[in-house]
């Protein structure tokens, strides 16, 4: 038996050309959607997180409130993922780091949540945050190359520190 699909007409001129081109186009739109997702994904964290910080501040929440957060999300929200005490306290931390809306906006929303989580684990200071945002955004990096990039203090190497 042969593994090559049957054909039962010949395709017409200048189809396999169209089909090239649909399939970058559809190619590319699957790339902006999950763009736009996880950009609408990281604002959400972030305003997640402002609002925690502005809650604590305000009332004096304590690290319990957390943990009841994210009990009562889980349950109103059971097919998502993401409202783990840890993840809310990485929302806290992302927006306490990075205060700006417009820069989270920007820039910082260019990078899957796990990359800027990465980015708050691993470096002390929001130069060092930002300096090896801008180059994960430039060079495309995987988590594990920022993480790489980060442990061989690719920064200092570059005399940029």
């Amino acid at each position: 038996m042969s593994e090559k699909p049957v054909r039962l007409t010949e395709p017409p001129a200048g189809y396999a050309a169209w089909l090239t081109e649909l399939k970058i186009r559809i190619h590319t739109a699957q790339q902006r959607a999950t763009l736009a997702v996880n950009r609408e994904l990281v604002l959400l964290y972030w305003q997640i997180g402002r609002d925690i910080l502005a809650r604590q501040a305000e009332q004096g929440w304590g690290a319990k409130v957390i943990e009841r957060l994210a009990e009562d999300l889980r349950l109103a929200f059971p097919e998502m993922k993401g409202f783990s005490p840890r993840n809310l306290k990485y929302m806290r931390a992302f927006a306490d780091a990075y205060p700006e809306f417009e820069f989270v906006q920007q820039a910082a929303a260019q990078l899957p949540w796990f990359h800027l989580c990465t980015l708050l684990d691993k470096l002390k200071t929001r130069e060092e945050r930002d300096w090896y945002l801008a180059q994960t955004v430039k060079h495309n990096w995987s988590r594990n190359i920022l993480g790489m990039q980060i442990e061989t203090r690719l920064l200092e190497r570059s005399g940029k520190a």
